[in-house]
């Protein structure tokens, strides 16, 4: 006579062993790890940084780029990363340094230091020098051919009103313009203190629009203070 329990129990051992093996594998299927699009997502969103902007002229760039080095440690003593150095295309002894910093008393007290107005001067620096503290929002730092750059600053009555006018407009149209957008940024100390870097592709092209009836209009349209500070560069790294 056929023993009903003796049937049972490996009929019942198979059911459990394959709700167990699909209970695995849905769980398997949740931690799946990201898709390789999800992970350049994630590395590729941008956290904003601070920056101090130093402008000045120098006799002669070799001399100072020389000193300039030499005195890296001294900046990262007080937090201070090199970031940028920039030379100016209708004259080429104004200099444009750009660092990153994440203390502003450090970068101010660094600023500040009798040591550096001593370095300066022994490195050719002629006149006194422009400080300015800035928080980047936006930022491109992908490879281009391009070197030339224009940065323009300016202050605004209202940034998000002027924020709502900029996009408006939109990249397109200054690609058209002979502009690619670089970089955006904020005064730490006056927040309606705006700076807009961007990359050259044509200069004739881009001189004729930044200083363009169409282009003062809509800037006062956006509601910008006065007339902008114009820098054109070139990077040197």
């Amino acid at each position: 006579m056929i023993n009903v329990k003796t049937l049972v129990r490996p009929v019942l051992v198979f059911v459990f062993a394959l709700a167990f093996l699909s209970c695995k594998n849905n769980k398997m299927e949740k931690t799946e790890p990201l898709k390789t699009e999800d992970t350049v997502a994630a590395v590729a969103v941008f956290m904003p940084f601070k920056i101090i902007m130093i402008k000045h002229k120098v006799a002669d760039y070799g001399k100072w780029r020389k000193v300039y080095d030499a005195h890296d440690s001294i900046r990262q003593v007080y937090g201070i990363e090199h970031y940028v150095i920039g030379k100016g295309i209708e004259d080429a002894n104004m200099i444009l340094t750009v660092d990153k910093f994440n203390d502003l008393m450090k970068a101010k007290d660094f600023s500040a230091l009798p040591f550096l107005k001593t370095a300066m001067k022994n490195a050719g620096v002629v006149g006194k020098p422009e400080f300015s503290y800035f928080d980047v929002i936006r930022n491109d730092d992908s490879k281009i051919e391009q070197k030339e750059r224009l940065m323009v600053t300016h202050r605004v009555k209202d940034f998000d009103a002027w924020l709502k006018v900029y996009d408006a407009e939109g990249t397109a149209k200054r690609m058209s313009e002979g502009f690619i957008d670089r970089g955006m940024a904020r005064g730490i100390e006056d927040p309606n203190v705006v700076t807009i870097v961007f990359a050259i592709t044509d200069m004739k092209k881009a001189k004729a629009s930044i200083t363009s009836e169409a282009k003062k209009k809509l800037m006062k349209e956006a509601g910008v203070e006065g007339s902008p500070q114009l820098f054109y560069y070139t990077i040197e790294e």
